[in-house]
């Protein structure tokens, strides 16, 4: 006779569900590894003077900045997923690998377009694999996020502010993306520009800094 418990199991509608601290050490520790790797990617290039070489790596400097700010933001938004998670399926886990693969690979496309705002003959086509990175990681992350809210494997408590955001800010910066890597087809340094302003925006937790500030300007005694 099989006990409740066995039942449960023999069940064919019962789903295999894992912890999911596994899943957060090891995505940590990717995020980490790729945001170290566009540090290590910076350097200088002769000839001239030691003045003029920092200087003349300045698309170096821009870029990194884009992208330890997407990751910054990609790694947030992850954190905020996984700590309202109760637990993970095999089919989250891979979706998580997917997430991993694009942030792990944007390093190299940073890369081509520090050295490509140099190389008129280049620029066009490293500027759009940039764009398309960047594009992927975003949705790549919302549909982590999207199968997590669809299989119901978030805590029922309220929505964690830090996913809320991200929810609000997706879409504008899904859209901000797709017209970005057009526009970067005919002005590459302009389209660099843009993504400046687009990672800016997924970072800065505008919400947080209104309230700051509403709540230091408040007149009233705090008694």
């Amino acid at each position: 006779m099989l006990t409740d418990s066995s039942a449960d199991d023999a069940t064919p509608s019962s789903r295999r569900t894992l912890s999911k601290g596994r899943m957060e050490a090891f995505s940590d520790g990717v995020f980490g590894f790729a945001a170290t790797l566009l540090g290590v990617d910076l350097a200088i290039h002769p000839p001239g003077t030691a003045l003029h070489q920092i200087l003349e790596a300045w698309p170096s400097y821009l870029a990194y900045v884009i992208s330890f700010l997407t990751i910054g933001t990609g790694w947030l938004a992850h954190v905020a997923l996984t700590d309202r998670l109760t637990r993970t399926d095999p089919i989250l886990m891979r979706l998580n690998l997917l997430v991993l693969m694009a942030v792990v690979l944007l390093p190299f496309p940073t890369r081509l377009v520090a050295h490509a705002l140099h190389d008129s003959a280049a620029e066009r086509v490293y500027v759009t694999g940039y764009g398309l990175t960047l594009l992927a990681i975003r949705l790549l992350g919302a549909t982590l996020d999207g199968y997590a809210q669809y299989e119901h494997l978030y805590a029922k408590q309220v929505i964690d502010e830090d996913l809320a955001i991200d929810r609000r800010k997706r879409l504008p910066v899904i859209a901000a993306y797709l017209l970005v890597i057009v526009i970067g087809l005919a002005l590459p340094v302009l389209a660099v520009a843009l993504y400046f302003g687009i990672a800016v925006y997924g970072i800065v937790p505008f919400r947080y800094l209104t309230r700051l500030l509403f709540r230091h300007g408040d007149p009233r005694p705090s008694g």
